[in-house]
């Protein structure tokens, strides 16, 4: 009787298919744009990764508003590391996964694979949209280690400069039915909580209209499950959630962009659409803790950590823009300020 492959193996190998799914996807939208560059880069302390990129820059003469891609930047990234974890790292852990061994000296090999997306669309009418799905993994030292913890994290959400209603209800309602084949409560526990994630505190709004974010889920109690429903508990159980949602990102948001991606707009459109990119880099350098962990790990590659951000952005002293409840940016601010509830 043959055995399943172990679980990081095939999370790398769903990873891998996902990643080659939504890059054609992305290409396959616009013929006359540049194809994504393909990096393929080794971590020296162990490890590797492929870095999927787009990127056309305006060239001399040119200016941004000239260009035709229905992308302005977007990344689809792929890493597989492993590594020794320090025993501050291990203490940190131990507050949501009890079964990792601490004595305060011991180190211990981690192994952590995953999906990290963000596409930044050139038109102010299509949301930005982000998603990573991730599989980390902590194992005894032995010649045969034994893995002494595990656990799943990720999500997706969208970040609107306009608010259009009909897409982020599609938005949300795709995710919620892949949530809901794998239980009542995951859509509604994991919607609640990446509105409290996304949460710009110096600006007293979210960064965009949310959508799944979850991290710490294995066959642990859960803070933000109730122990007695049914939910995906077993390794096997989580990956089918995990591949359920990831493979609900392409009809979550592809449709979205398809339908908006020609529509006409002009530069006071554009001009808030940068400020809004400046909102994102806010958190994504001040809040996000995906970004902080990878500035601070030693031998990162910052290149793929600063793919999240956009090519261009914009920040005005006190801006007229969004102020007035008659103008045509106030609907989404209001959202922002009083994130609701979308299906």
């Amino acid at each position: 009787m043959s055995s399943s492959p172990p679980m990081r193996k095939r999370v790398e190998e769903y990873i891998h298919g996902l990643q080659a799914r939504i890059v054609s996807e992305l290409e396959n939208l616009d013929n006359t744009a540049p194809k994504f560059r393909r990096d393929s880069w080794v971590r020296p302390q162990g490890g590797k990764g492929l870095s999927c990129v787009f990127a056309c820059p305006p060239e001399s003469g040119e200016t941004p508003s000239s260009l035709e891609t229905i992308l302005e930047k977007a990344g689809v990234n792929i890493s597989v590391v492993y590594g020794i974890l320090p025993p501050s790292a291990i203490k940190e852990m131990r507050s949501n996964h009890s079964s990792i061994p601490y004595d305060g000296e011991t180190s211990l090999p981690f192994f952590a694979a995953g999906i990290s997306l963000v596409i930044h669309p050139r038109n102010p009418f299509v949301p930005t949209v982000h998603a990573n799905y991730r599989y980390f993994e902590i194992t005894e030292k032995a010649d045969e280690p034994k893995v002494v913890a595990w656990w799943f994290g990720g999500g997706s959400d969208l970040t609107p400069s306009y608010l259009d209603e009909s897409a982020v209800k599609h938005f949300h309602r795709t995710l919620k039915e892949a949530c809901d084949q794998h239980g009542s409560e995951l859509y509604s526990a994991f919607k609640r909580w990446c509105d409290e994630y996304f949460y710009i505190g110096h600006r007293h709004e979210t960064r965009g209209v949310g959508g799944l974010f979850f991290d710490d889920l294995c066959s642990e109690t859960h803070a933000r499950l109730s122990d007695n429903i049914t939910r995906p508990r077993t390794p096997d159980e989580i990956f089918s959630f995990i591949q359920g949602v990831g493979d609900a990102f392409i009809p979550s948001y592809i449709p979205i962009l398809k339908a908006n991606a020609i529509r006409p707009y002009t530069e006071h459109h554009r001009r808030w659409q940068l400020l809004r990119r400046g909102r994102y880099v806010e958190f994504n350098l001040v809040y996000d803790r995906g970004t902080r962990f990878g500035l601070n790990t030693p031998g990162a590659r910052i290149e793929s950590i600063l793919m999240s951000l956009p090519e261009t952005a914009r920040w005005e002293y006190m801006s007229d823009l969004g102020v007035s409840e008659e103008s045509e940016e106030w609907p989404l601010v209001r959202a922002l300020k009083e994130p609701r509830e979308w299906v």
